[in-house]
């Protein structure tokens, strides 16, 4: 059994995506526990729903990294997916799960990406260079905002006139229908091979 924890900063939407696709689907891959770093976050909601314990650590808990990656190690984390977790993750926790960290950026890296760029404003920077197409990269994280191998990217076409808004909607379309599944066939095919 892989056991995975998901970070998360916000409503939750993609995690609640991964937990109820896993929690259907997949019998060798559980997600033991969130984290976040924001009490009033709607992924409390997430959580209660699919009963998956949640954990809260201040910034500077994350900060540390080693308070975050001894709590790991003693409920035997194998994975981490970030899930609309808006923090730098520290070399420490990096070292410790070397290509065993998923992220999905709402663009097509390498553009696009880096500090600050998540997002509104990347849909903002989207629209605002005349782009014809957007997408979601998922990839694996190194200590380079945004650089860690890309897993798998799929695009969408952007209308004449499009909104932030309405973009925003089409590229979590892309998230919650492709981000599980790309979790799930990677630690499958990492296990075979391992």
């Amino acid at each position: 059994m892989s056991k995975i924890a998901i970070f998360a900063s916000g409503a939750g939407s993609n995690a609640d995506r991964i937990i109820h696709f896993l929690t259907n689907k997949s019998s060798s891959i559980k997600v033991d526990c969130i984290l976040t770093n924001k009490k009033s976050a709607g992924i409390y909601e997430v959580a209660k729903k699919f009963e998956i314990p949640i954990f809260y650590f201040s910034n500077s808990d994350f900060a540390k990294g080693t308070v975050v990656l001894d709590f790991l190690e003693k409920r035997e984390v194998e994975w981490i997916v970030l899930a609309g977790f808006l923090r730098k993750i520290e070399p420490v926790l990096i070292e410790a799960f070397m290509n065993k960290i998923f992220n999905l950026h709402p663009a097509l890296l390498p553009k696009y990406g880096g500090k600050g760029m998540y997002g509104k404003f990347v849909h903002e920077a989207v629209l605002a260079a005349g782009e014809k197409e957007s997408g979601i990269s998922i990839h694996l994280v190194n200590s380079d905002f945004d650089k860690g191998a890309i897993l798998f990217q799929v695009k969408c076409d952007i209308a004449n006139g499009q909104t932030v808004e309405g973009l925003a909607e089409k590229i979590q379309k892309l998230e919650h229908d492709n981000f599980p599944q790309v979790v799930e066939d990677y630690i499958l095919n990492f296990n075979r091979n391992h």
